[in-house]
């Protein structure tokens, strides 16, 4: 097909207009190995790196990445509050937290300490403010404490929350009083959980998975290392050291805040999932659609890409 469906939320590249399914896709245009010879020459001259947004001059440029550029967290006093031990504010019903940012610390197990065990736990609102901390007793033998990338030591443990009640209580917090069957993508009650690597955490804490953002994933379709994104996207280090979840939480919260945020111009049912766009051809149809026109393929096309600036239009619409 000459023409292909493309949603307004996919990346674009600002100067030849391009469509791309990530923005490490777009990067690659823009400032990767081979890219586009005269995208490259524009993007040098007046783009964002962080963002790769394209300005109209130089000095827009220069006002832009003041605001583009984070710092790395500046809430030290939490952190070492945190350090301290168990911070809980956790309710129902606590309508500060409508999205909030999950990190873990694991210790090892196992005969050889690879395997992963949740011990260190943390989880902020989206104002970065600390609204449950503690250490997690595992429920193996720690073999590796992992020190130099933990801090953990044995003692830190011993009288820790044990990892069911950690659970128990994230689960229902993140629920926020709706049965866990009826949470639905979009809407609710439930709160919105993001992190990096939720997959991992969720299931060292015994909990459900949750889906990946293509955009942020490398054209491979692989997950990229939080400490890259941050770096690329949000424009400082992390995980220098001794790791510190808090830390961890700010650091994909900001991704997500950064991603939401675009403004996007409003698609009427701009998702394959929603009800008007189920063509669900069967088997038998498929002569029907090899006797379509690409005019009539397009036209009947929609996107699978989910923008997450698309959660806060539910939110205000919810609200």
């Amino acid at each position: 097909m000459r023409t292909s469906y493309h949603s307004v939320h996919e990346p674009m590249c600002g100067i030849c207009r391009k469509h791309c399914r990530s923005f490490e896709s777009l990067r690659e245009h823009l400032i990767g190995p081979l890219p586009k010879a005269e995208c490259e020459r524009i993007f040098k001259d007046r783009g964002c790196d962080l963002c790769l947004t394209v300005l109209s001059s130089r000095s827009g440029l220069w006002n832009h990445r003041e605001a583009c550029q984070f710092s790395r967290s500046n809430n030290g006093v939490l952190c070492r509050l945190a350090n301290l031990g168990i911070q809980d504010e956790l309710r129902l019903d606590n309508s500060r937290a409508k999205v909030v940012a999950l990190a873990c610390k694991m210790v090892g197990g196992g005969s050889d300490g690879s395997l992963d065990l949740c011990a260190r736990v943390c989880l902020i609102d989206e104002h970065e403010r600390i609204i449950f901390h503690t250490y997690v007793k595992p429920q193996l033998p720690v073999t590796n404490y992992r020190y130099e990338t933990t801090g953990l030591r044995p003692e830190f443990l011993r009288e820790a929350m044990p990892l069911k009640q950690v659970q128990r209580r994230i689960q229902d917090y993140l629920c926020n009083g709706e049965p866990i069957w009826h949470i639905r993508s979009r809407g609710g009650r439930a709160r919105v959980l993001v992190g990096h690597g939720l997959d991992h955490d969720l299931k060292c804490l015994e909990m459900e998975d949750t889906a990946k953002y293509p955009p942020l994933m490398k054209t491979s379709k692989l997950s990229n290392s939080l400490k890259y994104l941050t770096k690329a996207y949000l424009g400082y280090d992390i995980q220098t050291g001794q790791q510190d979840p808090y830390e961890d939480c700010v650091a994909t919260l900001r991704l997500y805040m950064r991603m939401r945020s675009q403004n996007h111009d409003p698609e009427d049912c701009p998702l394959a999932t929603d009800p008007q766009n189920r063509n669900n051809f069967a088997s038998w149809r498929q002569n029907e659609l090899e006797r379509m026109t690409p005019e009539k393929l397009l036209e009947i096309s929609r996107s699978d890409y989910y923008c997450w600036c698309l959660d806060s239009r539910t939110s205000h619409t919810n609200s």
